[in-house]
């Protein structure tokens, strides 16, 4: 069973467990990495937590909840090997996991009530990731990622036929 880490800070803590529900019905262990209460907190810890739980393999998929998703992102993506994606809306969510291979959600509690999180948070676990000329540019974040610019280069330059559409 696919299990998903969900994080928040103290803004994002009343959203948190609906989604932790709803993630539930659709079939997914669901991992809550805090916080647990609406107690100021800094958003950092809570990015990082799940960023580290998606990177180590603890977890397959994260998911955060802050004021505007912005913030927890950020903290989120400073962890090797995550690729966060802020959405306010469906589309761009489907869009990250199919174009991007995002392995952590987030978004903002002040930013869309609890209904449209579903649907960003559906549309987000129910797309994959499609490869071909995405799993390129992928591979080039992660040479960014790793300050490898001869990986970098490589990459531009691959003819593999992985990359190809």
């Amino acid at each position: 069973m696919t299990k998903i880490a969900i994080g928040c800070d103290h803004v994002g803590f009343e959203l948190k467990p609906t989604i932790m529900a709803y993630v539930k019905t659709l079939g997914y262990e669901v991992i809550d990495m805090g916080t647990n209460s609406a107690e100021r907190t800094d958003y950092p810890i809570y990015g990082k937590k799940v960023g580290e739980a998606v990177a180590s393999g603890d977890v397959d998929l994260g998911i955060l909840i802050c004021g505007t998703g912005v913030g927890i992102s950020l903290a989120a993506n400073k962890v090797d090997g995550i690729r966060a994606v802020v959405c306010s809306e469906p589309y761009s969510a489907e869009l990250s996991r199919q174009h991007n291979n995002t392995n952590v959600l987030a978004f903002g509690s002040r930013v869309v009530g609890s209904e449209l999180a579903k649907m960003i948070v559906k549309a987000w676990l129910d797309a994959s990731f499609i490869g071909g000329r995405h799993l390129r540019r992928v591979d080039e974040l992660r040479a960014i990622e790793a300050k490898n610019d001869a990986a970098f280069t490589a990459v531009q330059q691959s003819q593999d036929a992985r990359y190809q559409d």
